[in-house]
């Protein structure tokens, strides 16, 4: 049955944290570029893919965007918060992802883009040291300042609506506590100051929500994968998405993994390390952020191969991950596996995959493509967590009574799935 959907109308105010980040200006770069000709929006799902509607036969493959009413490009105002003052212009030339040519295509508008001071604490983030921050450390004052500059934004920009995306760095590692499985402690805890416990990124995630904005959580954080924030997007009627910008080693484990177990092949190990020099790079280099990334990296394979029901072949994995800061290499990261598989009879077999990729430019059009898919989740009336949008993330958030789905392509078709119901369309199994 077709949902009713409300109209695209207005503009859409894009909030990033992380606004000065690699990812952040090469997303907002790519996006105005691809408004104004001078790009194609490679990697983006939202621009350039297709959906089958109706029996193979039909031979009907429109593309999403002519059949999904998502919001235009042109309607997109960007803006955010960051730690350092730099407009989109100087982050990016800072940043040295994207060549001269490509920044200077769209300058000016980067020019106009400067970030409002970041909520920071340096004990989450320790090896980045903010001088455009907020003044008040107090986890309450903090979110009610974010709510007032979405407000603001939102007032100034003359945005119908807005959605928030985290696009800053890996926090340290916190496991979940007692006050993270309700609403109310959390909000306690959130007066109360309590700095060990409530994240920046959750005053942020708050914030939005509590504006009606929906918010996404690009990096492992812990942060919307709580009780506490699956009761307040619920109150509120906001979709939230996390966690984890699915790029480069992960999204190769999503794709090798399920080759494995639909082939019946053995694994003894997975052996991954990276290179990587950006300012994430840097920030890994910390053992408690690590921590973090480390846990995000490792529930993918357990997950799909699930060992507890094929333990004669996935009942003895060592898997291994590391992610060592370089600095010359800047944002061209390099991603390095070696997998250990068995076949026929327990012989051994090896994979090598030395996966030499761009982080920001893979990451970009998952930024796109997850504040239009956002965005139409709310202006549909859906709301908590979205777990058709778990195709774009490392660590798919799920509540406790659910399994998350980190098969590729399982993810791709739940995707394009909700997307035929969204339209009124019927869901495909690829049995007709």
């Amino acid at each position: 049955m077709k949902n009713e959907i409300k109209p695209a109308t207005g503009k859409l105010g894009v909030l990033v944290v992380g606004l000065g980040g690699a990812v952040s200006s090469t997303f907002v770069i790519g996006t105005l570029a691809v408004r104004k000709g001078l790009s194609t929006p490679i990697g983006s799902i939202t621009q350039l893919a297709t959906i089958r509607l109706g029996k193979r036969i039909e031979n009907n493959f429109p593309k999403i965007k002519d059949v999904v009413p998502l919001t235009d490009l042109n309607d997109l105002v960007f803006g955010g918060w960051d730690i350092f003052p730099e407009d989109v212009y100087e982050a990016a030339c800072h940043a040295e992802v994207l060549n001269e040519k490509d920044i200077n295509g769209v300058k000016d508008e980067l020019k106009a883009i400067k970030p409002m001071p970041a909520a920071f604490d340096q004990n989450w983030v320790k090896r980045l040291h903010g001088t455009h921050v907020k003044q008040s450390t107090n986890r309450w004052e903090l979110t009610e300042a974010i709510r007032k500059d979405i407000r603001d934004f939102k007032e100034a920009n003359k945005c119908d609506r807005v959605v928030v995306i985290w696009a800053a760095s890996t926090e340290i590692y916190l496991p979940m506590c007692e006050e993270h499985k309700s609403l109310a402690t959390f909000e306690k805890a959130m007066k109360e100051n309590r700095e060990d416990i409530i994240a920046p990124s959750m005053c942020y995630a708050y914030a939005s929500i509590a504006e009606g904005a929906p918010f996404i959580m690009g990096a492992p954080n812990l942060c919307l994968d709580i009780p506490a924030m699956w009761e307040f997007s619920a109150e509120k009627k906001v979709p939230i998405a996390g966690k984890d910008f699915k790029t480069g080693q992960t999204m190769m484990k999503t794709v090798l993994a399920p080759m494995l177990k639909t082939r019946m092949l053995g694994l003894d190990g997975w052996f991954s390390t990276n290179i990587l020099g950006n300012r994430d790079g840097e920030v890994l280099d910390d053992p408690d952020s690590f921590k973090t990334k480390e846990v995000s990296k490792l529930s993918v394979i357990d997950t799909i191969l699930q060992p507890e029901l094929y333990p004669e072949l996935y009942g003895n994995i060592y898997h291994k991950v590391r992610i060592n800061y370089y600095p010359p290499r800047k944002d061209n990261k390099e991603g390095w596996d070696n997998i250990d598989i068995v076949g026929w009879m327990g012989y051994p077999m090896q994979l090598k995959v030395d996966f030499l990729c761009r982080d920001s430019i893979l990451a970009a059009p998952l930024c796109l493509d997850l504040v239009l898919f956002s965005d139409l989740a709310l202006r549909v009336g859906m709301y908590g967590i979205q777990e058709w949008l778990s195709f774009y993330l490392k660590s798919p958030m799920h509540d406790f009574e659910h399994i998350p789905e980190h098969d590729l392509f399982i993810q791709y078709t739940k995707l394009k799935n909700t997307l035929r119901k969204m339209i009124g369309e019927e869901t495909i199994d690829y049995l007709d």
